[in-house]
């Protein structure tokens, strides 16, 4: 991971699931809104409505930085991050158009900051009524970890 990149702490949920599943090297991160807080959220609303596409862009950062974090979690001693394989965005507007692709960029270059070339991956971005607890963006990733010691 880039030294440069600021890990959050992982924020959990109040939820019946769990924010991360491993299997060998595969993790699997439930969707991620921008949480900043155990019940505290960076905005609400619907982008376009509610949310403007600064706030919606700002949101996408900050549910990114929790899939980094929770992806963290999952490493044993000697692992790191080794590549993201996928990142569904899901992003909740309203009737008028809304650049959901360039929300879903700003987690994609997150990545790419925190990972370098590792970092880029394939994505859908899907637009979408409402999500959980009114949040205005969703991640659900998928990625792989790997040794320290290989590039």
């Amino acid at each position: 991971m880039n030294e440069a990149f600021e890990l959050p702490a992982p924020i959990g949920t109040n939820y019946e699931y769990i924010l991360a599943s491993r299997h060998d090297c595969l993790v699997m991160v439930a969707g991620q809104i921008a949480k900043v807080g155990d019940n505290a959220l960076h905005a609400t609303g619907r982008c376009g409505e509610d949310v403007d596409l600064q706030t919606a862009c700002k949101n996408a950062e900050i549910a990114a930085g929790q899939v980094m974090a929770w992806l963290s979690e999952q490493c044993g001693p000697g692992e790191r991050i080794e590549r993201i394989l996928r990142m569904t965005a899901h992003i909740a507007v309203g009737d008028q158009p809304f650049d959901i692709s360039t929300v879903a960029d700003a987690a994609s270059r997150l990545f790419i900051s925190a990972l370098g070339e590792t970092g880029r991956h394939p994505r859908s971005v899907i637009g979408v009524s409402r999500l959980p607890r009114n949040a205005p963006v969703l991640l659900e990733v998928t990625a792989v970890l790997g040794p320290l010691n290989s590039s």
